[in-house]
């Protein structure tokens, strides 16, 4: 079907013509087939890199000119919302009969809102829609489109069942209205049962825009999902990921090397350096050699980051959760530009954003599991996801997924290979996703009655695959938990919740946790004094805490050393069991210590550390709040303090010249060495005498000076 054949308007064929798509790849044919541009909602099932944000983009340009409602892109992970944001945001440049808005929000907390009602299209993530929800924003009931991105991670144990909460509200018109919509998914096994749920009809499709060949090594031998073999020699090369990687290399094309660990990811691009860097012409090297400098001069020097710039100038790289984020967006745009040759990395990556290449290599199908407490082969439809990522659109005339195997060949290709994913199971009816999500309802809905409660659950995905029993068993915990300790309270009419339980419901947090908190608030934490430590235990107790890392042995001396001089700020008597790592990194953090220390230290690499500011942020906030809600003034003070010494890794000294936009921890303790103390130091001081402190300079000290004449005015 021809892009120009489409029943658009001429605006919305000429936008499509000059980004370059004049014809349609089958998966959205069948999507118009279905009715896409006539408001049908529908579910599409089709492979990675089959051509998904092209129907995101067919429903838009359908729905723009005939209504005047808003649109919302639902994403699972912030770094997806980017770059749909980057792709939708070309829309704010096109004729469309009206002038578009777009706008993206990724924060769960202190968001800016007004942005969102004066847009036309909203890119949010799961979490994001979900919040907005429970603080009843006005425009949410102006929703006409609303296109949901990764659908089948609904069947995710942590992201899962908040994303169930929103299909299921917009389905059964509780905003207002039941807008049109689009759920795109990977291939499942049950999708036509999810599209049955969601109220949609089903598009089906296996069409990959390259095609795919699945294979398994085993013995210097390949075979394929046909059952065709090739012997393949790797010359000097001892380990077969490496190899494997290195063959495609050498024939033009870029690898994706999956590792189980990051230590094995790193492993796997030390190892390959040398072997890549033979193949790569003197320009490919100097340009290389510029991208390794720029790493080095971004970033700490951690020997983290150390061995990522050193591998990098060969022309590998690797890629995992503990490296920051500018670490990881240069390796991602280098890889994408043909510059980096192989990549290995972490199973998160082939989750989190797209980086296709020509043979994809998985290491081991092999995963550790905490609650298993060792290896466990990963599921089909994560395999399925993992090779998902051979072939490179408009590069490769086929992509290629290999699994190492040992002695399990054919084992292998059965499972795998020939294996269809595993079906979709909803993660709804547990009892933290309980109380967390029949809270959110009743905040929602004053009055709502036990009927009415049970009408929800029974039409969320877990209520359609769950015995109705089971379901009345864990929303009767739910709702006792609930009014025993005071989020919600009944009357003739229905539920209705407490103060506590609409501030908890929107601070975004299990109601087990704020029970704690208020516990603490009420009974433990005395007037008077600090508390710093004990708000910092506190708060990595939570489940909601992460990532958590436990102590190793040799940590042990270390958190009694730090319990000891902080026995003065506990809340309540700690032993160093009751410490984890991130507990000790946090303290360190915020007493200024560097990622070169957490590194050395702890073994917390920046990655991590950013992970844990941001979330410590959001729960020291909860924790405010909480504090403010309960007339604890003195903790909102203190609170206020330490969120700001988390956020900017900082002892109290400091905060006064943080203020400052471009003034950071680390230029903020060069002019406190200097003597140059607070604000009003700042104003005593010429600029002349300003530049020339180490990391200030000549362009920030005239920000410092126009910033606090700007401050007078």
């Amino acid at each position: 079907m021809k892009v120009s054949d489409l029943d658009l308007d001429s605006q919305s064929i000429n936008f499509l013509h000059s980004e370059g798509f004049t014809e349609l790849y089958e998966p959205q044919e069948y999507s118009v087939d279905a009715g896409i541009l006539n408001e049908k909602s529908i579910l599409v099932s089709a492979p990675t890199a089959s051509g998904k944000t092209l129907i995101a983009m067919l429903a838009m340009l359908a729905h723009i000119p005939k209504y005047r409602s808003k649109i919302v892109y639902l994403s699972p992970l912030r770094a997806l919302a980017a770059e749909k944001f980057n792709e939708f945001k070309k829309l704010e440049k096109t004729n469309l009969g009206r002038k578009i808005k777009v706008a993206i929000a990724t924060g769960d907390f202190d968001s800016a809102e007004e942005k969102l009602q004066d847009s036309d299209i909203l890119i949010l993530t799961n979490e994001k829609m979900d919040s907005l929800m429970r603080f009843s924003q006005s425009w949410i009931g102006e929703i006409g489109l609303v296109i949901v991105d990764e659908v089948h991670l609904i069947g995710d144990e942590g992201r899962g069942p908040t994303l169930e909460m929103i299909l299921t509200r917009l389905k059964m018109g509780l905003t207002g209205r039941k807008p049109q919509l689009v759920a795109l998914s990977a291939t499942i096994t049950n999708s036509d049962e999810m599209a049955e749920w969601l109220e949609c009809k089903h598009v089906e499709s296996t069409w990959r825009p390259v095609p795919l060949s699945e294979a398994v090594y085993d013995d210097f031998t390949v075979k394929n999902q046909d059952r065709e073999t090739y012997d393949v020699s790797f010359d000097y090369v001892g380990v077969p990921t490496i190899g494997l990687g290195l063959d495609s290399v050498k024939n033009g094309g870029q690898s994706l090397l999956f590792a189980n660990t990051r230590t094995s990811a790193a492993k796997l691009a030390n190892d390959s350096g040398l072997l890549v860097e033979k193949t790569l012409s003197k320009v490919e090297l100097e340009e290389l050699t510029k991208v390794s400098k720029k790493i080095l001069s971004n970033n700490e020097h951690t020997q983290l980051v150390k061995k990522l710039a050193y591998v990098v100038k060969q022309g590998v790289a690797f890629h995992h959760a503990g490296l920051n984020q500018n670490c990881r967006e240069i390796i991602e745009t280098e890889f994408r530009n043909g510059k980096i040759k192989l990549l290995s990395a972490t199973p998160t990556l082939a989750a989190g954003v797209n980086l296709p290449a020509r043979r994809v290599v998985i290491s081991s199908v092999l995963r550790y599991n905490t609650q298993f407490g060792g290896n466990i082969p990963i599921s089909v439809l994560e395999y399925k996801q993992l090779c998902g990522r051979a072939g490179r659109p408009q590069y490769d005339d086929e992509g290629e997924s290999i699994i190492i195997g040992k002695n399990n060949q054919d084992l292998l290709l059965e499972k795998y290979v020939d294996g269809e994913p595993e079906p979709i199971e909803s993660k709804i009816i547990s009892p933290s996703s309980l109380r967390i999500h029949l809270l959110s309802l009743i905040v929602t809905s004053p009055s709502i009655t036990e009927k009415m409660i049970y009408k929800f659950f029974s039409e969320t995905l877990g209520g359609t695959q769950v015995d109705d029993d089971i379901i009345e068993l864990h929303l009767e915990n739910a709702k006792s938990f609930l009014l025993d300790e005071e989020f919600i309270t009944k009357n003739d009419d229905g539920f209705l919740a407490t103060r506590f339980g609409q501030k908890v419901s929107r601070l975004y947090i299990d109601p087990m946790t704020a029970r704690d908190f208020r516990n603490a608030i009420e009974y433990d934490i005395t007037k008077g004094g600090e508390h710093t430590f004990g708000f910092l235990h506190l708060i990595t107790s939570c489940a909601e805490f992460f990532p958590i890392f436990d102590l190793r042995q040799k940590d042990i001396e270390r958190a009694s050393i730090v319990i000891e001089n902080n026995r003065q700020t506990l809340i309540r008597i700690i032993e160093e069991e009751d410490c984890s790592r991130s507990l000790l990194a946090l303290d360190l953090w915020a007493n200024e210590g560097t990622e070169i220390n957490l590194s050395d230290q702890l073994g917390i690499e920046s990655g991590d550390m950013h992970r844990m500011v941001e979330t410590a942020d959001w729960l020291v906030y909860s924790l405010r709040e909480l504090s403010r809600e309960f007339r604890r003034q003195d903790l909102v003070k203190e609170l206020d303090v330490l969120r700001k010494r988390i956020r900017y890794g900082i002892k109290k000294e400091l905060l006064d010249l943080v203020k400052i936009r471009g003034i950071g921890r680390i230029r903020a303790r060069m002019l406190y060495k200097n003597n140059i103390k607070n604000i009003s130091d700042l104003k005593k001081t010429h600029i002349d005498k300003l530049s020339k402190i180490d990391k200030i300079g000549v362009t920030i000290a005239k920000s410092i000076k126009s910033q606090l004449e700007n401050s007078k005015k």
